[in-house]
């Protein structure tokens, strides 16, 4: 284990990343999915309608969102009947994501702070673990995996949706141009926040590719694991089992 990990393009120590990760969202939380509108044209809508998709969640099955803060996985998982528990290591994140359900009259959600490295429940607890937009914000990466692996009951289902590294010829750099220039713009913009989004941008560039980070599911235990990429790569699912 090294004594530091990537926060954005800087290398920190552990402590100071989960710190600086932490004022971040509590900077964003009010703001977070008017952001996201903005920076993906609303795509990332059509993104997490898939994603839940491939969950394929069931009426009555227990289902874990990690880094669930605002709720737009957990209501599109509870429509299906799941028992959702919403689980965030930011408490301002949680806040936002429990007023909205308050307003959608989404009841039955259980809300929890959490820390993704050390889950507080019990052993084999859940059938599916969801984890979308928040593995790269983990300090321990590896130690979050194995926590989903050890909640989940024998047969479980691990399903993150991330962004990843384009593999489109001419995207990529078009790409890479408009989220290192106008990303922070937008962030000034619209959150009053540049430097929180520069690091989201910058914590993109320094995830592991998709192979990589599918072989850390496989290293977790997760047998059949699958990459599927969204627009070349932008985007992926990740998915493995507990078998």
């Amino acid at each position: 284990m090294t004594d530091t990990v990537s926060f954005g393009y800087q290398d920190v120590t552990r402590e100071e990343k989960t710190a600086r990760v932490g004022s971040v969202f509590a900077s964003v939380a009010r703001r977070y999915d008017l952001m996201n509108d903005a920076m993906s044209g609303g795509m990332h809508r059509l993104w997490k309608d898939r994603f839940v998709r491939r969950v394929n969640p069931r009426a009555g099955e227990a289902i874990l969102d990690m880094a669930g803060g605002t709720g737009d996985i957990a209501f599109r998982l509870a429509r299906a009947g799941a028992d959702v528990t919403v689980a965030d290591i930011n408490p301002a994140m949680l806040e936002v994501g429990m007023a909205r359900a308050a307003k959608r009259r989404a009841e039955g959600l259980i809300w929890t702070e959490q820390n993704a490295e050390e889950l507080t429940f019990a052993d084999k607890s859940f059938d599916a673990y969801t984890i979308a937009f928040g593995i790269r914000n983990v300090t321990d990466i590896p130690a979050a995996l194995r926590g989903a692996y050890r909640v989940l009951r024998r047969g479980g289902r691990f399903f993150c949706l991330e962004f990843s590294t384009v593999e489109w010829p001419g995207f990529g750099e078009v790409y890479d141009a408009y989220s290192h220039h106008l990303v922070p713009r937008l962030g000034q913009l619209l959150a009053r926040d540049r430097d929180s989004y520069r690091y989201l941008v910058e914590s993109i560039r320094r995830f592991p590719p998709m192979p990589a980070f599918e072989g850390m599911i496989r290293t977790a235990g997760f047998a059949q694991t699958r990459v599927e990429p969204i627009l070349g790569g932008l985007v992926a699912i990740h998915s493995g089992w507990k078998i």
